[in-house]
């Protein structure tokens, strides 16, 4: 009987070593950006030249743990998340009116460079929950006949929780955020009155 109860502390013990180190294993994200429409129609057809720079120093974007450790990195992979900025981009840009593409030329172009995306551990506003504060930022450079506009268009976003956000939490975290700089990025009225000139 005491072989058999040590024997089940111990596969408790293992069980619980396991699921904490899972907790804390590396995530390495697949995002989902979607823009939500309802932007400013300036175009006329006009075709856009449209590039996608992945402006960060890392493709590491923060640690579940929120302190340097390398066995809880958050990671999105800049060949993941550009084509699908990209294809983001191109479906707002569609909905403005506008013809993008990725020749350059002598029309209007939009460069778009995600220049930060951050996972860093937040504030609980209540006791025994953990919290995280994300962030991301596009910086939006237009250009059309000689003529230029920059934006910055940063989301933010607290959590807080009980237990570590999960692989499909921490997705669905990001891609929203990242949708939220979108959408920010293609309501803005004068990025869309240059474009269309």
């Amino acid at each position: 009987m005491r072989q058999w109860f040590a024997l089940k502390c111990t596969a408790t013990l293992l069980l619980l070593g396991l699921l904490t180190a899972c907790a804390q294993s590396p995530q390495i994200l697949s995002v989902s950006p979607k823009v939500s429409g309802g932007f400013p129609h300036a175009g006329n057809g006009q075709s856009v030249s449209l590039e996608i720079v992945d402006g960060r120093k890392s493709s590491v974007i923060g640690t579940r743990s929120g302190t340097a450790s390398a066995t809880s990195t958050i990671t999105v992979e800049a060949n993941d998340v550009i084509p699908k900025i990209r294809a983001q981009a191109e479906n707002a840009l569609r909905s403005m009116g506008f013809n993008p593409t990725s020749q350059s030329g002598n029309g209007p172009s939009l460069t778009l460079t995600l220049a930060e995306l951050d996972y860093m551990r937040g504030t609980a506003e209540q006791p025994l929950l953990g919290a995280s504060q994300l962030q991301a930022i596009i910086q939006a450079e237009a250009a059309n006949g000689g003529d230029t506009y920059t934006g910055r268009y940063t989301a933010k976003r607290s959590q807080s929780y009980a237990l570590k956000p999960d692989w499909d939490t921490n997705n669905r975290m990001v891609s929203e955020l990242l949708s939220n700089a979108l959408d920010r990025t293609f309501r803005d009225q004068q990025l869309a009155n240059l474009l269309a000139r």
